[in-house]
């Protein structure tokens, strides 16, 4: 069995525009889109993983647990951790990859699933101007039901529950609408029409559906109450990796003030900049209920098929086992703010 250096040293020499760099922080690839880096000058990017360096954990050793439990609880599914794989597509495309692209997509999204299934968590797929590329995801659902999250980017009212119907009939765990890529790039690039949703366009397509319904982009406390009173059972705090906009904040610094208005009212993701299981166990203290990470997982994915990802995803739950282990986390319900101090 290879290690994570080992995959990782795998996926640099098979990659094209990703450096696979020691610490992903956005620094070697701004302004690559589309492709890997952050939006123009990658800002954006640079301050989520900044924003975990601005937190430090406290120790609590004589609470601690001897067996602290990641286990989770995702829209009534347990799994084996609050770490989620967050929605990549067309990775693969800016590998030295031969082949068609269509297949090589397929390829990609069966063994990212089938490593994350190994490892008893959920992975969001994506969307695209390539239809195969949330076709592949749905395909993906299929043979690996109640495992996936189809993400739709925010189009048409009516396509979207099209493609939530899809996911429907796939065996879709839930179904995600990445509201924040209305100005995508890629979009752009294949003239695929998109439009910013109102709270009267969330409610029409979630009354339209029968999955859970989870709203990608929330940067805000009122714009998470607005995803409450339309329906949604979900959202995930995001700047989009950095890739929409420049000069944004964080997510994590919004997340706090975002966990105040709606915590256990729906359930709160957080992604960007999350590498490590410190950095997932300060998500959660600040008000997250799980935590997505992306590039590491295609990275492990492309290096490594399958079985690079589960390698990943069990690291990333053993360091969070480590850290809770250390601070006093008894389990993933029960985490002090007080654990945590601002550097």
């Amino acid at each position: 069995m290879a290690t994570l250096e080992e995959i990782r040293k795998k996926a640099r020499r098979q990659m094209h525009g990703c450096y696979v760099c020691p610490d992903c922080d956005g620094t070697a690839c701004p302004g690559r889109i589309p492709g890997y880096g952050g939006m123009r000058t990658g800002q954006s990017f640079r301050n989520n993983r900044l924003a975990f360096q601005k937190y430090g954990l406290v120790s609590h050793l004589l609470s601690t647990s001897k067996n602290p439990n990641t286990t989770c609880s995702i829209f009534g599914k347990t799994l084996s951790m609050p770490i989620l794989v967050a929605p990549v597509s067309g990775y693969v495309h800016n590998g030295k990859v031969e082949g068609n692209p269509e297949e090589k997509e397929y390829e990609y999204l069966f063994s990212m699933i089938e490593g994350v299934t190994k490892a008893g968590t959920l992975v969001f797929t994506g969307d695209s101007g390539h239809a195969y590329m949330y076709a592949a995801g749905i395909a993906a659902s299929k043979r690996y039901p109640g495992q996936v999250i189809p993400t739709i980017k925010p189009r048409k009212d009516l396509k979207i529950i099209e493609k939530a119907r899809l996911a429907e009939q796939s065996g879709a765990f839930a179904v995600a609408n990445d509201i924040d890529a209305v100005t995508s790039a890629n979009m752009r690039f294949f003239g695929q029409p998109l439009e910013v949703k109102r709270l009267e366009n969330l409610k029409h397509i979630i009354n339209s559906i029968h999955l859970p319904f989870i709203v990608k982009g929330i940067m805000s406390p009122d714009e998470a109450l607005l995803c409450l009173q339309a329906g949604a059972k979900g959202i995930v705090v995001s700047n989009h990796g950095g890739r929409i906009l420049d000069g944004m904040v964080s997510s994590l610094s919004v997340l706090p003030e975002i966990s105040a208005v709606v915590k256990n009212k729906l359930t709160i993701f957080v992604d960007g900049g999350i590498r490590h299981g410190e950095d997932v166990l300060k998500a959660l203290a600040l008000g997250a209920d799980a935590a997505l990470i992306g590039r590491p997982a295609a990275i492990a994915n492309i290096g490594g098929g399958a079985e690079g990802v589960t390698l990943l995803l069990n690291t990333l739950k053993e360091e969070l086992r480590d850290a809770m282990m250390i601070t006093g986390v008894p389990d993933i319900q029960h985490i002090p703010i007080n654990i945590l101090k601002k550097l």
